[in-house]
C-alpha cells in the first residue's frame, strides 16, 4: 500500500488486491486507492490445495486488463504471477521479502522450493528485493537475471523519535511502568519471527525488573501465552496485538529485538533505527546490511535464544554503548533510507519493464502450453508445501 501511494497518480492508477481478511482496506480506501477483496485467497503463507485452484481462477478474473501486476510474498507471488501470466498481463514484477526456503527446513523442501522459485523467475519481468544481500542471493541462486533485479529499501510509516516525553506517553498507552527496562518488538506472532525464541531469551536474562512488549498478532499467540505463563512471566510480558500506532509506541523500548529465523529487510527494524532505539537482531538475509555488528546494533544467531540473551544483556547493562550504536544506526539509515526515492524508483522499474515488453525483449503472449505448465506447477507447489498430501490433490 505504501508503494502504491508513492506512485504518481497522474501516470499510474493503482489497485490493491489482497485477501478479504486483510486489515488495511479501510486505510487504503481512505487514501483514495482502488481495492479488491479476494474471497478465496486467504491471508496465510502456505499453499492450500483446492482453495488455491479457486483463488487462481479468482485472480485471473481480477487481474485481466492490468498493464503491470506487482506481487509481494511467497504465496501471493506464486498465485499472482501464475494468474497474471495466464491472462496475458504485459509486465509482472515481484518483490522478494527474503525467500520461502531457509535453513530450518529439510533439504528436500529447500531444494523443491528453490526449483519453484527458479521456475517462477522465468515468468517475472523484474524483481525488487529488501536489501542487497537478497538481490545477490537471487542472482547467485539463478532465481533472477542480473539485469532484472533491483534492491529497494521499503517505505516505512512515520515514527516518533525517542524523548523523555515520547517514552512516558508510549509506556502509559502500553501500561508499562516508568523506569523499568523494556525490550520490545513489532512483528507477527508467527514461526518466521521467532516469538518463542524471544520469550526464552527474555527469560534467560534473569531480571525481575525487565518487561517484554510484543506489538503484533498471529497464529502463535496461544503458544506464546502458554510459554509466558509456564516461565512465570505473565506479569511482565505485554502482548499488545495488532496496533495502528506502532510508530508512536517504539519510544517505549530500551531495546528493539528481532528474533526472526528468516527475513528480507524488515520495516519494523528500519523504523526502530529511525526512532533512535538500540537494536538487536538475528543475522539473517539483509539484516546485517543495516545492523552492523557492534556499530549500529548487535547480531545474534537465528533459532538460538541463548545467543539473543547475550546481546540483549549487553544492551541493557551498557546503556552508553547502546546509545552510541543507536545514534550511528540513525545516521546510517539517514544515508540509505530516503522515502522520497521510493516512488521514482518504482516507476522507473515499471517503465523499464513496460518498454522491454513493448520491444519484445520479454514475450508475454498467452500459449496453451504455458497454461498447462502453470497448472502443473500449482499442483507441484501444493505437494512441496504439504508433503503429506498426495501429489496432484489440487
Amino acid at each position: 500500500m505504501r508503494e502504491a501511494l508513492a506512485l504518481d497518480r497522474g501516470r499510474f492508477e493503482s489497485v490493491v488486491v489482497a485477501p478479504g481478511d486483510g486489515g488495511l482496506f479501510e486505510r487504503a480506501e481512505g487514501e483514495g486507492l482502488g481495492v479488491v477483496r479476494l474471497r478465496w485467497l486467504s491471508g496465510g503463507r502456505r499453499v492450500y490445495p483446492g482453495a488455491d485452484v479457486r483463488a487462481l481462477r479468482e485472480l485471473e478474473s481480477v487481474l485481466a486488463g492490468f498493464d503491470v501486476v506487482h506481487t509481494h510474498g511467497s504465496r501471493a507471488g506464486l498465485l499472482g504471477r501464475l494468474a497474471a501470466r495466464r491472462v496475458g498481463v504485459p509486465v509482472v514484477v515481484h518483490t522478494l521479502h527474503g525467500f520461502p526456503f531457509n535453513e530450518f527446513q529439510s533439504w528436500w523442501t529447500r531444494r523443491s522450493l528453490l526449483g519453484v522459485e527458479r521456475w517462477l523467475g522465468r515468468l517475472t519481468d523484474f524483481f525488487l528485493t529488501d536489501g542487497t544481500f537478497v538481490a545477490a542471493e537471487a542472482v547467485r541462486l539463478r532465481i533472477a537475471a542480473p539485469d532484472r533485479v533491483r534492491s529497494l529499501v521499503s517505505s516505512i510509516d512515520p515514527v516518533v523519535p525517542v524523548s523523555v516525553e515520547a517514552r512516558r506517553s508510549a509506556r502509559a498507552v502500553l501500561g508499562v511502568p516508568e523506569g523499568v527496562p523494556v525490550i520490545g518488538t513489532a512483528a507477527r506472532l508467527a514461526r518466521q519471527k521467532g516469538p518463542l525464541d524471544l520469550v526464552r531469551a527474555f527469560a534467560g536474562l534473569g531480571r525481575s525488573d525487565a518487561w517484554l512488549v510484543w506489538l503484533g498478532d498471529g497464529d502463535l499467540r496461544g503458544r506464546v501465552e502458554s510459554l509466558v505463563a509456564e516461565l512465570g512471566l505473565s506479569d511482565r510480558v505485554v502482548l499488545a496485538g495488532d496496533r495502528p500506532d506502532v510508530g508512536s509506541l517504539l519510544p517505549a523500548f530500551d531495546v528493539f529485538a528481532l528474533a526472526s529465523w528468516w527475513e528480507g529487510l524488515p520495516c519494523s527494524l528500519v523504523e526502530a533505527m529511525c526512532c533512535g532505539v538500540p537494536v538487536v537482531a538475528t543475522a539473517v538475509n539483509s539484516v546485517p546490511e543495516v545492523v552492523v555488528a557492534g556499530r549500529t546494533g548487535l547480531l545474534a544467531r537465528p533459532g538460538d535464544p541463548a545467543s539473543l540473551t547475550v546481546a540483549l544483556r549487553r544492551m541493557l547493562e551498557e546503556p552508553a554503548a547502546a546509545a552510541a550504536m543507536a545514534e550511528e544506526a540513525r545516521s546510517l539509515i539517514g544515508q540509505l533510507y530516503r522515502p522520497e526515492r521510493i516512488g521514482p524508483e518504482l516507476m522507473d522499474v515499471y517503465d523499464t519493464a513496460l518498454r522491454r515488453a513493448r520491444a519484445g525483449a520479454v514475450s508475454q503472449k498467452r500459449h496453451p502450453r504455458r497454461r498447462a505448465a502453470t497448472d502443473a506447477l500449482l499442483s507441484a507447489a501444493s505437494a512441496v508445501t504439504h508433503p503429506h498430501r498426495r501429489r496432484g490433490a489440487a
